[in-house]
């Protein structure tokens, strides 16, 4: 499970740097959800980090709140 974390973490460095940009600053909280997914992959297991990223993303809505937070 370590190499995927790793090849997660490297696809999601290359989304921050090469697709990020172009589509704005558009998220609700911070950190962003793709710095608070590294974060976790880095803290907890492999599935838990998926799971804490999902959750996340799925609160990330227009009318979902904004917030200042890391996974706990």
């Amino acid at each position: 499970m370590k190499i995927a974390k790793i090849l997660l973490i490297k696809i999601i460095r290359l989304y921050q740097i090469g697709v990020s940009p172009w589509i704005g600053n558009n998220c609700r909280y911070i950190p962003t959800c793709s710095s608070y997914m590294i974060f976790s992959l880095n803290k907890w297991n492999f599935f838990k980090a998926i799971f804490l990223s999902i959750k996340r993303i799925i609160k990330c809505n227009p009318w979902g709140p904004s917030d200042y937070n890391y996974p706990k």
